[in-house]
């Protein structure tokens, strides 16, 4: 279940349980976006997500924006290059890289600014997380031998007829 923060959490409330639940969302939306960077590496969406994210780290700085794209594309190289066995556990290690680095950023900015910023990575995990978002429905990796069709998104409908009588 992913945490969501209310817009009065993300204000910045600091009486309290309040201070407990900020800080619980800045984590989230920390974690999040650091699972949204190993599940889009090396999808089709890669590219879109590469940028969006490069621009969230960067704030409008172009050195900074640049300096998040080649982090993130070395992440991106070393989950592509990983041998099988290790994947899930290089991948754990990447998305705890990513979350702390979002979670520095968070740490740095006004409470406008973070709120902002959580808002994004939440709407990045959406997107590209664990709950799918461009990844989902990618066809990678199979070998058909005969008639196939394949058929990915949502709300679709598809009907097949294989042989001569089809």
């Amino acid at each position: 279940m992913r945490f969501v923060p209310s817009a009065q959490q993300l204000a910045g409330a600091n009486t309290g349980r309040g201070s407990d639940v900020l800080s619980e969302a800045l984590t989230a939306a920390a974690a999040g976006g650091g699972m949204a960077v190993v599940q889009a590496a090396g999808t089709d969406g890669w590219a879109w997500f590469r940028v969006r994210c490069a621009r969230l780290v960067g704030r409008g700085d172009s050195d900074a924006e640049q300096e998040a794209i080649e982090r993130l594309d070395r992440t991106a190289a070393v989950l592509n290059a990983v041998d099988e066995g290790e994947r899930e556990r290089v991948r754990a290690v990447h998305a705890v890289l990513w979350q702390g680095e979002f979670a520095s950023l968070l740490d740095t900015l006004a409470d406008d600014e973070r709120a902002r910023l959580v808002e994004r990575l939440v709407q990045l995990s959406k997107e590209f997380g664990t709950e799918g978002g461009p990844a989902r429905g990618v066809v990678s990796g199979n070998t058909f031998h005969g008639p196939t069709a394949v058929q990915t998104g949502d709300h679709n409908r598809q009907e097949n007829h294989f042989g001569s009588g089809g």
